[in-house]
């Protein structure tokens, strides 16, 4: 289950974009948000705010990749950080059959090498550093504590009716 809201930026003078505007698509996301914006070494950071166009081998066609964030940091480092799961870096297992789900996540690690090597050149061209961040990532930089685990979202509630004769019903016999 995805997680996505929005971020609301307490330390706007940090924020390189729309502050308004800053959107998580998981809880990892997150607590990336969380972290760059209360750490001192970030000077500036954005999400989805730098736009890298590739070739996604399995249409033939170029594709737009909006990498996650755009971090830089007091000692003059810039990082383009991609956060994604560890299975989703990985070529999937192939256990003998082309199962629908073995060839969807074939294609999307295909997608996803074809987004980084975009991203990877792109960053280069700056004189940045692309990075991909897994979960190990953020547990290891404690930006997430080891064995996170976020409850599930509530399910949104629809109008209940409520059966009147049944809520005010009273015995009117004595």
């Amino acid at each position: 289950m995805a997680y996505s809201g929005t971020y609301k930026v307490k330390n706007q003078s940090k924020y390189r974009g729309n502050a308004d505007k800053v959107v998580y698509r998981s809880m990892w996301e997150r607590h990336c948000m969380k972290h760059f914006d209360f750490d001192p070494s970030v000077v500036s950071w954005s999400s989805e705010e730098v736009v890298v166009p590739y070739f996604y081998e399995v249409d033939k066609r170029m594709h737009r990749y909006f990498v996650d964030f755009l971090v830089t940091y007091q000692n003059g480092t810039t990082l383009l950080i991609e956060v994604k799961p560890k299975k989703e870096t990985t070529v999937p297992e192939y256990k003998g059959r082309k199962t629908k789900r073995y060839i969807s996540e074939s294609m999307t690690y295909v997608q996803n090498a074809n987004k980084w090597k975009a991203a990877n050149e792109y960053a280069k061209d700056r004189k940045w550093e692309f990075v991909v961040w897994t979960e190990d990532t953020l547990y290891a930089k404690g930006i997430m504590k080891k064995g996170y685990k976020p409850l599930k979202p509530l399910k949104k509630l629809g109008k209940k009716t409520i059966n009147r004769s049944k809520t005010n019903t009273r015995n009117n016999n004595g």
